[in-house]
């Protein structure tokens, strides 16, 4: 094959993906309220029996595409402590208000009929690979990182990534770099991560790395439901460490975990991890967002540039990593996965793949939640230069 027929069949192969704009996609996009008008954070949003969706933002905003094909079924949301909302997808796109207003579900349980946090830490964990989908899957997302200095953004990082998973239970058996693009570089130390973000995302997962249940004293910090399904929100501390879960009172699905912890002294780590159901209520990933906090010595180039300009220099420079994952697409039929090289291990920046202007300006991206927008704000400030101009420079 040539290359220009490389090329060629290449492009034909992107123009089917079904995210693409085209004539026969269609926008579907709005915002999850309570019955106060109050934003609903995380939601599941989406045609659950074809697995298309996506996660409300912490406004409650959502966006994504579909074809013609979904137009007779049905939009499903759902939210901890509120009823699923359904609707027909023809009748909420030919509506005038795109706001989906959710009615407030109360539980059920009582301080009697439950049982200790402990007996739903255990249970969860010991139904974790019946619960997920355990077998091969592949999660195609959007990752997106910023690399922070001195307490202020300096450089953004964005990727559609292809992930074959085994979900919280197992592993991420592989991973590939379908598109890419970067800000402006205005870094100063330039710190690298030894392996792609998104292993660490792994890593950092308590459900991957085996729970020692016992090691956290448990607690339960109140009721609330889900998809019709009571649960049980517990919280876990140990060594300045907390994880909170939120376990199916039935099921003992774990639809959401967070935590906050400190691995070493003047570092911290927080995380949260947020799951929804496939057609079979079999539970992913959904949504992922975390942050990396520690430090680095000045480089002694900076500690000069520092001294010349009249100050006083610091033995150490703070640092951070913020990352955001939306899960875009859920693929289960095996014969439809895409096809994967062997990408290696290393920082995401360090990755050479071809910016493809077109991808980004037709992908249907999700809608930007505020720790988005407070990111990429930083990073606009420094010299005044938007964060378009900035990919439009940056990624030649």
């Amino acid at each position: 094959m040539s290359k220009l027929s490389y090329y060629v069949f290449i492009i034909l192969c992107f123009l089917t993906n079904q995210f693409l704009s085209s004539q026969n996609n269609i926008l579907v996009e709005g915002k999850v309220v309570d019955q106060n008008d109050f934003e609903i954070p995380f939601a599941a949003v989406g045609i659950i029996k074809k697995n298309i969706g996506t996660t409300s933002s912490g406004e409650g905003t959502f966006s994504f595409v579909i074809t013609v094909n979904e137009l007779d079924d049905f939009l499903e949301i759902s939210s901890i402590g509120f009823e699923t909302f359904k609707i027909n997808v023809r009748n909420y796109l030919n509506g005038k208000q795109k706001i989906i207003k959710l009615k407030e579900k109360f539980t059920s349980l009582t301080e009697v009929v439950a049982k200790s946090p402990i007996f739903y830490v255990k249970s969860s964990l010991k139904k974790l690979k019946e619960n997920t989908i355990s077998s091969n899957h592949q999660l195609n997302m959007i990752y997106r990182r910023w690399s922070v200095e001195d307490n202020i953004c300096r450089f953004y990082i964005e990727q559609f990534l292809n992930v074959i998973d085994r979900g919280p239970s197992s592993y991420i058996v592989k991973s590939n770099i379908f598109q890419s693009r970067k800000s402006s570089e205005y870094r100063f130390i330039k710190n690298e991560q030894k392996v792609h973000a998104v292993q660490y995302m792994e890593w950092n997962n308590p459900l991957r790395k085996g729970l020692i249940v016992n090691s956290f004293k448990w607690k339960k910090i109140k009721n609330s439901s889900y998809d019709g399904e009571d649960i049980i929100i517990v919280e876990g501390s140990k060594n300045g460490e907390k994880l909170k879960l939120f376990i199916g009172y039935d099921s003992y699905k774990i639809y959401r975990l967070e935590m906050d912890k400190v691995p070493q002294t003047g570092k911290s780590l927080t995380a949260s991890y947020i799951y929804k159901k496939n057609t079979n209520g079999k539970l992913y990933l959904g949504y992922h967002l975390r942050e990396w906090k520690g430090a680095s010595k000045t480089p002694e180039n900076v500690k000069k540039a520092i001294i010349n300009s009249g100050k006083k220099p610091r033995n150490f420079i703070p640092l951070a990593y913020r990352h955001e994952v939306f899960v875009v697409e859920l693929i289960e039929n095996k014969k439809l996965f895409s096809k994967f090289e062997d990408m290696g291990q290393k920082d995401m920046t360090l990755y050479n793949i071809p910016y493809d202007d077109k991808f980004w300006k037709k992908i249907s991206l999700p809608a930007e939640t505020n720790f988005f927008k407070k990111n990429i704000s930083e990073l606009e400030s420094l010299y005044g230069v938007s964060i378009e101009t900035q990919f439009e420079y940056s990624n030649k």
